[in-house]
């Protein structure tokens, strides 16, 4: 039987050979629990929903992308410098590894949409977005312009809290992710990424106004979110994507 992978604060599979550089900046997560029945269908091929505690997560994150280059860089000043909000789930796969699928990212840079489109098959989309800094507040806007499904968009804001030195397991579990799966080229596969250990901040949301999510063909969240967190950031290597093996036997998992 294969072992899942520990949550850990930083990856136990270092990147050998980065593909892509970039920092995240302002981050905000915001992060619903949901039966594993309601997104596994969604997940790619020999992937399942990864679970805490029988739920797992719909996250909505925002965020401004920084520095995007290939190698080891240097980041591209402009084209590779944009804001970006994407609603992700939570996977393992069949050899045990913890990840990420996302079901959009929606970012300001339509070359960078249209590269990511077809090298990686991920759902970028091209939307007008903007975000703002203003003492310990921070808001983010969006609104997608291509492709569709439209009107799709997000306004949301959030006041910046206390500094977290011991994060729960929720909070390791929605943010300590090392890779992502997507499904590309009639194959799954697995990118893995590294970065240092995130500095999380508790953040209080001031408000949401959301369609991204619906849009994405989840149902829309109900009540307040489960989980919100700030953090300033961190920079980011991806290394090259493998193939994910099919899993042994169906299921989910549980942390």
């Amino acid at each position: 039987m294969v072992r899942i992978e520990d949550v850990t604060p930083e990856t136990l599979r270092p990147v050998r050979g980065s593909m892509l550089v970039q920092r995240w900046h302002d981050l905000a997560f915001l992060h619903w629990a949901v039966p594993p029945e309601t997104v596994a269908p969604f997940l790619p091929a020999g992937t399942v929903p990864d679970t805490l505690g029988g739920v797992t997560y719909v996250g909505l994150i925002g965020f401004r992308m920084v520095g995007l280059g290939l190698f080891r860089g240097p980041g591209l000043p402009y084209l590779g410098t944009f804001c970006e909000t994407n609603v992700r789930l939570y996977s393992v796969d069949g050899s045990g590894r913890r990840a990420v699928v996302f079901l959009s990212l929606e970012a300001e840079r339509l070359l960078a949409v249209l590269t990511a489109q077809v090298s990686l098959r991920l759902p970028y989309k091209w939307a007008k977005m903007r975000v703002r800094k203003d003492g310990d507040v921070v808001s983010y806007t969006s609104r997608r312009r291509w492709p569709g499904p439209r009107p799709a968009g997000n306004a949301m804001a959030v006041r910046i809290g206390a500094p977290i030195t011991e994060p729960t397991p929720l909070e390791h579990f929605v943010t300590a992710r090392w890779g992502l799966h997507t499904r590309a080229w009639g194959r799954t596969l697995h990118l893995p990424n590294e970065h240092p250990r995130w500095p999380l901040y508790r953040a209080d949301l001031l408000d949401l106004d959301d369609t991204l999510i619906l849009a994405a063909g989840l149902p829309a969240p109900v009540g307040p979110p489960d989980s919100v967190l700030y953090s300033p950031g961190v920079p980011v290597r991806f290394g090259t994507p493998d193939v994910v093996a099919p899993r042994r036997a169906p299921g989910t998992t549980t942390a």
